[in-house]
């Protein structure tokens, strides 16, 4: 039975350890100090270990665990050679992307972003490089065009569950990991994205077709947003998927609610930012 420590955040990541847990899981690092990953490393009764790394004894304490493969899922910190090395297996990286394409913080967005049809899971074996190592494994998936980065995460995670379940089991028959270099053609990077970046201007107003999948890529966070004029008062309003807004200090409307609550700003505004054609 392997010993495998888990390295990852987000609820999205549940899947992964879910199969984990009968593969012989036996600690989550994680670098999120609440959330739905950690109730249920906890309803579990799976050892959490909260850390970045900056103290050596957090790596003394992996190493008590005799671990011996890493699995990592947006875990979102570097981890240093001195933890890789504590695994005579390495560490598979899952990167909702296929790599070369898209490496860096935001791939999935970045997917929505470019309109690509077909993206994919790629399980990499960590290095001291970011999303450079060998690739063990990799799989397509198709994007709907409805995806946003919330589902599609979901999505892309589901999937990096079976790809992991699917290596695992080879690697309890032969003891190895087998992997191919990474190509460098078609290589291409994302960048974080940051709460400003959800900003857009009324004046001066993507395309229908970026803004459509800005709102998509963009929710729930950091959201895409705008200052407007409503009845003399500057307001904020997010535009949201399903052809739905929300005006500062107001529940989420439809695209209707809003020009039945707002009239004709509501009609010029979703006409400014081509949303409504009549």
């Amino acid at each position: 039975m392997k010993r495998i420590v888990f390295f990852g955040s987000g609820y999205y990541t549940i899947p992964i350890i879910k199969e984990l847990q009968n593969k012989g899981l036996c600690l989550i690092v994680t670098n999120e100090s609440n959330g739905e990953l950690s109730e249920y490393a906890s309803r579990e009764n799976i050892p959490l270990l909260y850390t970045n790394f900056k103290n050596k004894s957090d790596i003394e304490e992996v190493k008590k665990y005799s671990p011996n493969l890493g699995i990592l899922a947006s875990y979102g910190a570097f981890i240093p050679n001195t933890i890789i090395d504590q695994f005579p297996l390495g560490i598979l990286n899952i990167h909702p992307s296929l790599l070369p394409k898209y490496k860096g913080p935001s791939p999935i967005q970045f997917t929505i972003l470019s309109g690509d049809p077909v993206s994919g899971v790629s399980v990499i074996q960590l290095d001291d490089q970011i999303d450079h190592g060998p690739i063990v494994a990799q799989k397509e998936i198709l994007i709907p065009g409805d995806a946003t980065l919330k589902t599609l995460t979901e999505m892309m995670f589901q999937e990096g569950s079976i790809l992991i379940k699917e290596i695992i089991q080879y690697i309890e028959k032969v003891n190895k990991i087998q992997s191919i270099p990474q190509s460098t053609n078609n290589e291409s990077w994302t960048q974080k994205i940051e709460k400003k970046d959800g900003q857009i201007d009324l004046k001066n107003p993507p395309s229908k077709e970026d803004l459509t999948r800005k709102i998509r890529a963009f929710y729930p966070w950091p959201g895409v947003y705008l200052t407007v004029t409503l009845g003399e008062k500057n307001k904020i309003l997010k535009l949201m998927p399903n052809d739905t807004v929300q005006v500062e200090g107001k529940k989420p409307m439809s695209y209707n609610d809003f020009i039945n609550g707002y009239g004709n700003e509501a009609i010029t505004i979703l006409q400014k930012l081509k949303l409504h054609d009549n």
